[in-house]
C-alpha cells in the first residue's frame, strides 16, 4: 500500500492581525496587534499607556470601522474625554454615534473587604453588555492593577487574571490591557505578561536633562516583530513611533541632476551638480560660509518650485532671512510662496529621536524634495558619538527611501591638516558627496577655500578654489599659482600686480624693439633707394658711353667708305 505523501501548500500562512493605526507601530509589529487576542501594554507613570490604548480604539473606529469599548478603572469618562480632546480625539461624538463606549468602573478596597468575596463575574456582565451595545471589535482595560487592588490572595488573583484573558479570547475581541511596571517584573502582579499574546513595554527616561520615550516589544506569539527599542513622540496628533531603519539598502536612485545654486561650484562637478536623492555634506571650521552655501542651495531649489525644509539649529528664521539678504538671497519670498519652510530650535529642545520624528512628520505632511540640516554637528550636544551616528543612519536611510535630496552642514574643530575632522559624528562614510570649506591663511590675512573630497558616481575637480563673499553673494575665483603653491587674498593681488608689471615691461621692451626695427627699416630703405639711384646713374652713364661708342663707330665706318670711292 502506497504511503500518503505530505503535500506542502504554496500559500504562505498570514497571521491574523488588527492594525493599530498608530504611525510606525504597525511597521514594528508587522501589521498590528494579534487579532482576537489580548495585548499587554505596561510601563511607568507618564509613559503614554492610556493614550496609546485610546488611540488604538479611535483609529479603529475612524479608519477601520471597528467599534470599541474603553473600560477605565482610574479615570472617569469626563476626565478621559477632556484629556484626549487636545489631541483632536472627540470621544463624545464617537459615543453619540454609537461607535464607542467609555465605562468607568470604581473599585474600592474597603467595599471588597466588607463583602469578603471578589470575582470578575460582575465585570464580565458589564463588559459583555458594552461590547454587545456597539458590536465592539476592540476593547481596552485601563489599568488592570486597579481592578485587583483589593485582592491579596495571590492564588485567587492569578486564577481571575487567567479567567479574564480567556474570557476576552472567547469573545473574539482584540483587547489591550494596560498595566504598571513592577519592581522586578514587567507588571506588578508578574503574571499578565505570561498570559498575554503580545507584550509591549513603554519607557520614559531622562538622560542629561533630555526626556525621551521608548517602546519595546517583549514578545509576540506567532509573529515576527521588531526587537529593538523604538523612540516615540507624543504631540498634537497623538503617538508616533519611529521604526529602526531598513538594512536592505534597496531604495531606488535617480540620475537627475540638481544645481548647487552657487555660481561656479557646479562647474567643479562633471555633471554640473548633485544627483537627486543624494546626501551632501558641507563641512568646515567656523566662519567658512557653510550656512550661506546651504542657503544658496535652498534658494535654488525653491526657485525651481521644489519644496524645501531648512532645519536651523543656530539661527532663528528671522535672523537667517536677514543675514542672507546681505548676500543677495531673498528667502522670505520662498516662504510666502510655500516652497520653503524654516524650522529653528535648539538641539537640546528634544532628544535625537524626537528631532528625527519631527522630520518624519514633516516629510509625511509637507512632502519636501529637499531637506537641509544646519548644522548636524550640533546634535552631538544631545547624544554620544554612537547615538548621533545611529540617528544619522536612520535619517539618511529615511531620506533616501523618499528620494529626498539632503544637505548637511557640519562644524569641525580647527586642525592642521587639509581634511576636516569629523570624528564627533562620523558621517563621512554615510554621505554621497562631501564638500569641504576651510580657512587659507597667508600674508597676515584669512581667506576661504572650497574643494570636493568625494562625489560618488560622478567625476569632480581636484582643485582648491578660493571664494569671496560680498553684497552680490559668493564668487569662486580662478586659481592663482605661485612659487609656493596656491595664492590667496593679498598674495594673489600682489602676484597679479607683479604679473601686470612684468607684462608691462615686456610690452615696453617689445614696443622699443618694434620702434628700433622700424627705424632700421627706414635706414635700410633709404640705403636701398640711394643704391638704386647710384645704380641707375651708372647704368645711365654706361648707356651714354655705349651710345657715344656707337656714334664713333658709325662715323669711322662712313669715312672708310668715302676713301674707297676716291
Amino acid at each position: 500500500m502506497a504511503k500518503a505523501r505530505n503535500v506542502k501548500s504554496d500559500e504562505k500562512y498570514i497571521f491574523p492581525k488588527t492594525p493599530t493605526g498608530v504611525e510606525g507601530l504597525d511597521e514594528i509589529t508587522d501589521g498590528g496587534f494579534p487579532k482576537g487576542r489580548p495585548t499587554l501594554i505596561c510601563g511607568g507613570p507618564g509613559c503614554g499607556k492610556t493614550l496609546l490604548s485610546m488611540q488604538f480604539l479611535i483609529k479603529g473606529i475612524t479608519e477601520f470601522n471597528e467599534p470599541g469599548v474603553f473600560m477605565s478603572f482610574e479615570e472617569p469618562s469626563k476626565d478621559l474625554s477632556l484629556n484626549v480632546k487636545s489631541l483632536g480625539f472627540d470621544l463624545e461624538k464617537l459615543k453619540a454615534d454609537k461607535k464607542l463606549v467609555v465605562d468607568f468602573v470604581r473599585v474600592e478596597r474597603a467595599e471588597i473587604e466588607e463583602a469578603g468575596e471578589y470575582d470578575l463575574d460582575g465585570l464580565f456582565v458589564r463588559l459583555a453588555y458594552a461590547i454587545d451595545t456597539v458590536k465592539a471589535k476592540r476593547v481596552v482595560l485601563d489599568t488592570i492593577e486597579s481592578l485587583f487592588a483589593g485582592l491579596d490572595n495571590q492564588s485567587i488573583l492569578r486564577a481571575e487574571l487567567r479567567r479574564l484573558f480567556n474570557w476576552l479570547k472567547e469573545k473574539g475581541v482584540t483587547a489591550v490591557i494596560t498595566g504598571e511596571t513592577g519592581e522586578a517584573t514587567l507588571t506588578r502582579q508578574g503574571l499578565e505578561e505570561y498570559v498575554s499574546d503580545c507584550v509591549i513595554v513603554l519607557d520614559h527616561r531622562v538622560i542629561e536633562q533630555v526626556s525621551t520615550r521608548r517602546l519595546r516589544i517583549v514578545k509576540y506569539r506567532g509573529s515576527t516583530h521588531g526587537t529593538n527599542e523604538y523612540p516615540f513622540l507624543i504631540d498634537e496628533d497623538g503617538i508616533s513611533v519611529l521604526p529602526i531603519t531598513s538594512l536592505k539598502l534597496d531604495n531606488e536612485v535617480s540620475s537627475d541632476i540638481v544645481s548647487t545654486g552657487v555660481p561656479g561650484l557646479d562647474d567643479l562637478f562633471d555633471r554640473k551638480g548633485f544627483y537627486r536623492g543624494s546626501n551632501i555634506l558641507v563641512s568646515g571650521t567656523a566662519g567658512t560660509a557653510k550656512t550661506t552655501i546651504a542657503a544658496y542651495f535652498a534658494n535654488e531649489q525653491a526657485k525651481r518650485k521644489e519644496k524645501t525644509v531648512f532645519f536651523a539649529f543656530e539661527e532663528s528664521p528671522q535672523q537667517l532671512i536677514r543675514n542672507m539678504r546681505s548676500v543677495g538671497i531673498d528667502l522670505e519670498k520662498h516662504i510666502k510662496s510655500g516652497y520653503l519652510q524654516i524650522h529653528s530650535s535648539r538641539p537640546s529642545l528634544n532628544g535625537l529621536e524626537l528631532h528625527l520624528l519631527t522630520l518624519r512628520k514633516l516629510i509625511r505632511d509637507y512632502k519636501p524634495t529637499t531637506v537641509i540640516i544646519d548644522p548636524v554637528s550640533n546634535l552631538i550636544t544631545v547624544g554620544s558619538e554612537l547615538e548621533v551616528r545611529s540617528m544619522l543612519v536612520r535619517l539618511i536611510d529615511m531620506l533616501k527611501v523618499n528620494n529626498i535630496t539632503a544637505m548637511f552642514t557640519s562644524l569641525n574643530k580647527q586642525n592642521d591638516g587639509i581634511r576636516p575632522d569629523l570624528s564627533e559624528e562620523s558621517v563621512s562614510s554615510l554621505i554621497d558627496t562631501w564638500v569641504s570649506v576651510r580657512d587659507m591663511e597667508g600674508v597676515g590675512e584669512r581667506n576661504r577655500g572650497i574643494f570636493i573630497i568625494k562625489s560618488r558616481g560622478m567625476g569632480h575637480s581636484n582643485q582648491v578654489r578660493e571664494f569671496i563673499i560680498n553684497g552680490n553673494g559668493i564668487e569662486l575665483l580662478d586659481i592663482e599659482l605661485g612659487p609656493e603653491g596656491i595664492l590667496t587674498g593679498a598674495a594673489r593681488r600682489s602676484h597679479e600686480i607683479s604679473k601686470k608689471v612684468t607684462a608691462q615691461k615686456l610690452q615696453n621692451e617689445l614696443d622699443r624693439k618694434d620702434r628700433e626695427i622700424s627705424r632700421k627699416r627706414k635706414v635700410l630703405e633709404a640705403n636701398i633707394d640711394a643704391l638704386k639711384n647710384e645704380f641707375e646713374s651708372v647704368v645711365e652713364e654706361l648707356s651714354i658711353l655705349k651710345q657715344t661708342e656707337d656714334m664713333q663707330n658709325s662715323l669711322g665706318s662712313n669715312q672708310t667708305s668715302k676713301s674707297k670711292k676716291k
